[in-house]
């Protein structure tokens, strides 16, 4: 496989148009869930964070949710843009790209924390909900962390952390791998 596509490849052609597909499909998930949460916010006075997009299956019923969807289309997404803009971080100061590392060491830190996190509180709920007799409704399960006004799906939550730290850790490990020189780029 080879690592560095150029622009005038095919395989940088079919990366660049998924990355497209991928953001298409990113934007219009989000806009629907912050319309949907506006209009919940309208009539109800308080709204779940991501609860929309974890009861949304789509394109049909019993098929997958939009979490899932905006989950697989952000790390292909991702990893489209590690394949066709690895030329622009050739130029990155030294300096700049130590600062770079440590900021997505404490971004890999903190979203393996609350996926763990979101994950053992989702799987306590589950296990009292089965303790007490009745198997609970996952997808409607929340947390009322960090505003109790304004909780959290814990499927939402634990889907999107996990999203974030496979993002941060596969960052933190392509720059932590050695980089090509301004005059090795053209071979």
């Amino acid at each position: 496989m080879k690592v560095h596509l150029q622009e005038n490849e095919a395989g940088y052609r079919i990366f660049l148009y998924i990355f497209y597909a991928c953001a298409v499909i990113m934007a219009s998930i989000t806009a629907f869930g912050i319309y949907a949460m506006f209009e919940e916010w309208s009539t109800k006075g308080t709204y779940v964070m991501g609860e929309v997009l974890v009861k949304t299956e789509f394109p049909t019923s019993h098929f997958a949710k939009l979490t899932t969807w905006l989950f697989f289309s952000t790390i292909v997404g991702w990893y489209c843009v590690t394949r066709v803009g690895w030329k622009k971080t050739t130029s990155i100061p030294s300096w700049r790209l130590s600062l770079l590392q440590l900021m997505l060491v404490g971004f890999s830190t903190i979203c393996l924390y609350e996926a763990i996190y979101n994950f053992v509180v989702l799987n306590a709920q589950i296990t009292a909900g089965i303790v007490a007799g009745k198997v609970p409704d996952i997808d409607s399960l929340t947390i009322a962390y960090p505003d109790p006004n304004r909780p959290w799906n814990l499927i939402f939550a634990t889907k999107m952390f996990l999203a974030g730290f496979i993002i941060s850790a596969h960052a933190l490990y392509l720059s932590t791998r050695p980089r090509k020189q301004n005059h090795e780029l053209d071979a």
